[in-house]
């Protein structure tokens, strides 16, 4: 009888000791993303235009922290700074689109710098020939990109990633659904992945639209756990995986849709290389504010700060 209490007890600290092994593995696989809450400004498009101030302190008191840029409306970098320090905001990075870089980089980099902006985001990529697709609608230009249009993409990225390397910022790409659309077997994020240089191309990953082009967040977070340093969040109900394109599923606020964020964020905390973390809400079920509010509530759920 002694000796089986003994082992009976040898037995029970050693469960113990393996439940608590199970636990710290369970916690650390449950890691989050903790990143400061951000917005990309593309969300309230329509209210700053009417009250640039205003409406970045209203942005501010909602609780975000950071915001990234879609255009600064007619304001020279000393207002836009004085804006941004007013509303207690960090300005991180600003989005453009090919064209726009292609035409003016030098200045956009100038401008941004004096800013303090870290990073130069490509926000749609181009054409090859642009004269192929003159006649298109944007709607159906998004339709168009063919594999020559996605090599040559890599190519400019590479170098206007090395001139904004140069000034001492960060290139990056912003991704819609069409670049997980098969083109000539060949899928077009996957390609330009292969293409661009690291040194000088990251990639600011929108899980929404990378979920509606029919792929999984999770799967390039663990095939490319070093190549994206950025996240986008929105959401949608009725996202279908024989959608096209140009189909968009019905955009609502975080949590009230399909897609489920925590693991998104779980396998991005793994690497450790996600900095930043921008909600893009496209469009509302409620006034714009009361919008954000819901996902502001909704990452700090996820441990946004």
């Amino acid at each position: 009888m002694k000796q089986s209490r003994r082992d009976f007890v040898k037995a029970g600290s050693a469960s113990l000791i393996y439940g608590s092994a199970l636990l710290q593995s369970s916690k650390s696989y449950a890691k989050t993303l903790h990143v400061p809450l951000g917005l990309q400004l593309y969300s309230v498009r329509e209210l700053l235009p009417k009250d640039y101030d205003g409406t970045l302190k209203q942005i501010g008191s909602i609780g975000f922290r950071e915001v990234e840029s879609a255009g600064y409306y007619n304001h020279s970098a000393a207002e836009v700074k004085q804006a941004m320090s007013n509303a207690g905001l960090h300005l991180v990075s600003a989005h453009y689109s090919s064209d726009n870089l292609h035409q003016q980089l030098d200045e956009i980099l100038a401008f941004n710098k004096e800013l303090g902006v870290s990073y130069i985001i490509c926000s749609f990529p181009g054409f090859k020939d642009p004269s192929r697709v003159k006649s298109l609608s944007p709607k159906d230009r998004a339709s168009a990109f063919n594999l020559e249009d996605w090599r040559w993409n890599a190519e400019q990225f590479n170098a206007i990633g090395a001139k904004v390397s140069a000034a001492g910022l960060q290139f990056g790409y912003h991704n819609h659904t069409m670049e997980f659309h098969k083109t000539d077997g060949v899928v077009p994020y996957d390609e330009l992945l292969r293409l661009t240089d690291p040194a000088h191309v990251t990639m600011e990953m929108d899980c929404g639209w990378v979920t509606v082009g029919g792929a999984n967040p999770i799967d390039y977070l663990r095939k490319y756990p070093t190549r994206i340093s950025m996240l986008h969040v929105k959401d949608f109900k009725g996202i279908s995986a024989d959608s096209s394109i140009t189909d968009v599923p019905t955009i609502v606020e975080l949590g009230q849709g399909s897609i489920d964020y925590r693991p998104i964020f779980e396998e991005a905390a793994k690497a450790g290389v996600v900095k930043h973390c921008f909600v893009e809400q496209e469009g509302y079920n409620v006034p714009p504010m009361e919008g954000l509010k819901i996902d502001a509530d909704y990452m700090h759920k996820l441990g946004a700060s």
